[in-house]
């Protein structure tokens, strides 16, 4: 083939993937148009950075069936464990772009100094070491379905089965917030705490330095990352405030009518412990905030504040929909899976775990770890040519209210699909709400023993 003629194929290959934006720096660009802006060099060649994504990336030759795994949160990597303890002939690789693991989970104890951040950071390279699978730290830029690769910024990959476990994305649209420019600003000087480990760190800083007065937080509506964390927040919050004896208030603003879970739990510890901190405000629907005057607008009033944590609500990774996998009939644009496999509808090597999943079970980290064990099983049955029956993931739930000594409650429960109704509902669910020191220890224990899972051997 002439060196020209590659060329013009690997465009094509190009275009045909709908990768450019991540590789031109052009996102404001719809893909299509901004791959129809690259320009060949003098001599005819594509551009380094393009010619880079159009190579294979470097890996080691599949001996197996590839199953590439896109993301490495809870379930990613609980996935890419149980796939070669399922099928150890899988050659599995697990994809993420931050170089480190930092756990959500737990990550209100470290808050308020109840662990150390080595608690909550692990290695992918240990991980992958320990369960016989490839880790590659790199950012997943397109996919194209027909030729079974995914394009990363270093190189495409093949694959025989994919896992999406993306994640999710904060939705600023959601409350009143529309403007790029906007949402940046109010990501930088108020970050919720629930996408990106940095926040965390911003967060922490936040509620260590803060001198007094409001301090607002929120709770989302719709589906969001672990539904007890933002009122478990407000209590390490205050518990912060109370330990350094700064005059606060914590104005939580819950877009929903009532606490969603640990209703008693939570009620018991805002009015025994934190009864001149925290102020609480149901029906609260967040419908703008004006950052230069720090003001936070919802349906009835506007509330002045002095520092901020604003958690949106959140949709489903934009990988999807870029992808054309995401059902766009839904406000949090979820995958569009079947609801017992996981698989992509229409695509049976294609599927969807973690919190960009269709089902509306709880988006927590013991939930992910548990369904992912089950599509493990899903993917290495099919790979055989057999089915296995459908079981329902558990959502274990530990939520700290208090600290020295830290005392924590928990729920327990599992789902059953309704069908005269025709949706997912709680089953076995088991609730104490009753926190104490013995639920604090408990919590940790958990932590510890998910990590153990993940992790090592």
């Amino acid at each position: 083939m002439e060196n020209s003629d590659k060329n013009k194929l690997s465009r094509r290959l190009f275009l045909k993937a709908g990768v450019a934006a991540g590789a031109l720096s052009s996102a404001a660009l719809p893909l299509q148009s901004a791959a129809a802006n690259v320009s060949m060099d003098k001599e005819g060649e594509l551009p380094f950075a393009i010619t880079k994504l159009l190579n294979e990336a470097t890996l080691p030759k599949a001996k197996g069936a590839r199953v590439v795994i896109v993301g490495g949160g809870w379930s990613g990597l609980t996935m890419a464990k149980y796939l070669k303890i399922h099928t150890p002939a899988f050659d599995v690789v697990l994809i993420d772009k931050r170089p480190e693991f930092i756990s959500f989970p737990a990550s209100n104890c470290w808050l308020a100094d109840q662990v150390n951040l080595d608690f909550l950071t692990h290695s992918y390279i240990d991980a992958a070491k320990a369960h016989d699978y490839h880790f590659l730290n790199t950012t997943v830029l397109g996919l194209d379905h027909e030729s079974k690769k995914v394009f990363t910024s270093n190189g495409f990959i093949h694959y025989d089965y994919l896992v999406l476990a993306p994640g999710i994305e904060y939705d600023y649209s959601r409350i009143g917030v529309d403007d790029p420019v906007a949402q940046m600003q109010l990501y930088n000087h108020y970050p919720g705490g629930f996408v990106n480990s940095s926040e965390l760190i911003t967060i922490k800083r936040k509620l260590n330095v803060f001198k007094g007065g409001t301090f607002v937080l929120n709770v989302p509506n719709g589906d969001y990352r672990c539904t007890a964390a933002p009122y478990e927040r407000a209590c390490m919050a205050a518990a912060i405030f109370k330990k350094r004896r700064v005059k606060a208030k914590i104005l939580l603003l819950d877009m929903n009518a009532d606490i969603r879970i640990k209703k008693q739990g939570f009620e018991k510890a805002f009015s025994s412990l934190y009864a001149d901190y925290i102020s609480y405000l149901p029906s609260s629907e967040i419908s703008g905030i004006d950052i230069e005057e720090k003001t936070v607008s919802t349906d009835f009033d506007d509330y002045p504040f002095d520092d901020a944590i604003i958690y949106p609500p959140v949709r489903a990774s934009a990988l999807l929909e870029d992808a054309g996998l995401a059902n766009m009939n839904t406000a949090q644009k979820v995958a569009n899976t079947d609801p017992y496999k996981y698989h992509v509808v229409g695509d049976e090597h294609v599927y969807v775990t973690g919190d960009s999943r269709s089902q509306p079970f709880s988006k927590g980290g013991h939930t992910a770890n548990s369904e992912a064990q089950y599509v493990a099983e899903v993917i290495a049955a099919h790979a055989l040519g057999k089915e296995i029956r459908w079981r329902s993931p558990q959502t274990m739930c530990f939520s700290a209210v208090d600290i020295n000594p830290l005392k924590a409650m928990s729920i327990i429960t599992f789902y059953k699909f309704n069908k005269q109704n025709k949706e997912f509902e709680f089953d076995r669910t088991h609730m104490m709400e009753d926190w104490n020191t013995e639920g604090g220890q408990a919590s940790l224990a958990w932590a510890e023993g998910m990590y153990r899972d993940m992790f090592y051997k």
